[in-house]
């Protein structure tokens, strides 16, 4: 037991010595900029980044477009000479992000029973003319059982989530059916911390406003993240070495 334990704790040492090897050079690059301010991501193509995937989703038939013969107004222009809302490719439109998320959960179950089984019986198949060990090992009564059963569980959940913000975004794909895929995220550095702020998922043009943006409610599939990364961050992460430990050990 003694050698299995020591092991599982030499084991446990080597994967955390691996894990700082493998994190050398982060560890080098967060050296580098001790002192330094943490630097903004550069501008680029979110169809060009390695994890980009064009979106697929179920497409309804194709309906026939409808013109109108001898008329200056398009047919879902909200402008006379050019509908100002993104429609395009590479066009920009606002997302104004509202999520306001409050849940209230609490449960408890409570169970309890109790059997009790007494024959009365005290002398069962010719028991009664055993003698020696073989009569002490008897019980007094005999099929006779007992048995008590108690349940009680509790459990609660508060969460209140609020986030209030704006972001522009960039429509990166038209789907068949004329739903537009957009993306956007936004760096914010204060001091020596940064927040990022990423938005995506699918719009209807319909449900973008005449000012050009949209809320967040109305993004289908959307993919919301705020966070940050810089010295406060650093100190509110746990050791990459308690990480592992984490995982590992089972007590």
């Amino acid at each position: 037991m003694v050698k299995s334990l020591f092991s599982r704790v030499v084991l446990a040492f080597t994967l955390v010595g691996l894990s700082g090897l493998a994190g050398g050079c982060s560890a080098v690059d967060r050296l580098s900029m001790i002192g330094e301010k943490p630097p903004l991501s550069a501008i680029d193509n979110p169809t060009a980044k390695a994890g980009y995937k064009p979106v697929q989703m179920p497409m309804p038939t194709p309906q026939p477009a409808s013109y109108n013969p001898n008329s200056l107004w398009r047919t879902g222009s909200r402008a006379f000479f050019k509908d100002q809302r993104a429609a395009q490719i590479g066009d920009i439109l606002t997302v104004a992000v509202n999520i306001k998320d409050t849940a209230n959960i609490a449960n408890e179950t409570q169970r309890s029973r109790s059997n009790k089984e007494d024959s009365g019986t005290t002398a069962f198949l010719g028991s009664q003319w055993l003698t020696g060990t073989a009569a002490k090992a008897l019980p007094g009564r005999t099929l006779t059982a007992d048995s008590t059963s108690t349940s009680d569980g509790k459990g609660s959940v508060a969460r209140q989530e609020a986030l209030t913000t704006n972001v522009a975004a960039v429509v990166t794909q038209i789907l068949p059916n004329g739903n537009l895929v957009v993306e956007g995220k936004q760096e914010i550095r204060v001091n020596f911390e940064v927040r990022e702020l990423v938005v995506a998922g699918i719009v209807r043009p319909e449900d973008i406003q005449s000012d050009n943006t949209i809320d967040s409610s109305k993004i289908a599939e959307a993919r919301i993240a705020y966070g940050g990364r810089g010295q406060i961050t650093d100190v509110q992460q746990p050791r990459y070495g308690q990480q592992v430990l984490d995982v590992l050990l089972p007590f």
